[in-house]
């Protein structure tokens, strides 16, 4: 692929881009892509935690947090009641 992509957008949604964009003081296509780059992000960080949670060792993690040298929770990190 040489970096060129054409995308065809309903003209609403161009329209709104286009004013987000330059109310940010940037072009469409600065602004299409930090939004294709976000997204991305996020996809690849739910699939990245997937994978590490599904290897996760809770008795492990269950006996860390029992263990009976350890501190209780201060006040302000306990969860409301």
């Amino acid at each position: 692929m040489d970096g060129d992509v054409t995308v065809h957008l309903p003209h609403a949604l161009t329209d709104a881009a286009e004013r987000i964009a330059r109310e940010g003081g940037t072009t469409l296509d600065q602004f299409v892509a930090t939004a294709v780059a976000e997204k991305l992000s996020a996809m690849k960080s739910g699939a990245f935690l997937a994978e590490r949670g599904g290897r996760a060792d809770l008795a492990a993690f269950d006996r860390f947090m029992n263990r009976p040298d350890g501190l209780p929770p201060a006040p302000e990190d306990r969860w409301p009641d």
